[in-house]
């Protein structure tokens, strides 16, 4: 799981968690907890962002993915009938 998800998904439940309990989201570095105005840009504004960079990062995942198998498929094809290509692709 990479670390964009990760965070992702722990803001999601500290936002569920915390607004199902009514309870207040602290800020460590001050003392004043996230307002409902904060709140809602960070699930208006960050959450979509999130989600929209690892959608990115899933599509050039598949693109190489997709890439490398066309690769593979092209050394297997000109391997000499019978034969496997050799380990590596390069002969």
């Amino acid at each position: 799981m990479s670390l964009v998800e990760s965070c992702q998904k722990a803001l999601e439940w500290i936002l569920r968690t915390h607004s199902a309990e009514g309870r207040p989201i602290r800020r460590i570095w001050i003392d004043q907890p996230y307002g409902e105005e904060e709140l809602t840009l960070l699930e208006e504004e960050v959450l979509p962002v999130m989600a929209a960079f690892l959608e990115r990062i899933d599509a050039i995942d598949q693109g190489l993915e997709a890439r490398l198998q066309a690769e593979i498929a092209a050394q297997e094809s000109r391997a000499p009938d019978g034969e496997e290509a050799p380990e590596g692709g390069a002969c």
